[in-house]
């Protein structure tokens, strides 16, 4: 079977499973290591007719990630497409069962059995209600139903913004300020958060810096996940 996969998390995840499977991947996709696949320009612009040149048996996509129309072009040209919904781990683990198993035909991975456990196991920390940017100039949160902030919640962190209408409102800097907030979560993906450019914005808060590969991606960082994103929280 060949695989193209337009999503870093479901690439990491195909690429450990079964490397031979994996014919294209994004420029974002930099998971595992080493990894040996024709590129194909990045999630929001891929590169269609180059896409169709690997004859794929199966694109992997997902509909908050990659654009409909890019899609659209891929099914008229023949290829099936797999478009993955996460918003919830739950949802994580259901779909990347759907994709290893069901479509790409291949046995259940034990790394996906050591996450779900590991995750089933962990302990939350004492409750607090975090602000979580995830771009700045314009400042960007996570709102309403998402992934990431799934992840925070099992972990005691209550996402300020989690009933907001949008899922990734743009708030100005003195209303984040004002919100609330017990703590700060600043991941280094998409915008790159560090010590020196995130934590002066919020002089009040103390800030968690977490690497934002453990708080946004679903797939075999799902293993570590719990752990890192708890030592970072405390």
């Amino acid at each position: 079977m060949r695989v193209v996969s337009l999503v870093p998390s479901l690439t990491e995840a195909v690429a450990v499973t079964a490397p031979g499977l994996l014919v294209g991947a994004t420029d974002w996709c930099t998971h595992p290591a080493g990894l040996r696949a024709a590129r194909v320009r990045g999630t929001k612009n891929p590169d269609v007719p180059g896409i169709l040149t690997l004859r794929p048996d199966l694109v992997v996509a997902n509909e908050e990630e990659n654009r409909e129309p890019d899609l659209a072009a891929l099914r008229e040209a023949g290829t099936e497409v797999l478009v993955t919904t996460v918003r919830t781990l739950e949802e994580a683990f259901a779909e990347l069962d759907r994709l290893l198993t069901g479509a790409c035909g291949l046995p259940r991975p034990r790394w996906l059995d050591e996450a779900e456990a590991a995750w089933a196991a962990l302990p939350p920390l004492a409750p607090r209600r975090a602000v979580v940017p995830v771009w700045r100039r314009p400042w960007m949160v996570l709102g309403r139903d998402t992934f990431a902030g799934d992840l925070l919640a099992r972990l005691g962190v209550t996402n300020v913004y989690a009933d907001h209408a949008e899922r990734y409102p743009r708030v100005p800097l003195d209303e984040l300020n004002a919100a609330g907030a017990d703590l700060v979560v600043l991941p280094d993906e998409p915008y790159r958060f560090t010590a020196a450019d995130g934590p002066e914005a919020f002089p009040a808060l103390p800030a968690a810096l977490v690497d934002g590969r453990f708080l946004t991606w679903y797939g075999p960082s799902l293993v570590r996940a719990p752990a890192a994103l708890r030592a970072a929280l405390r």
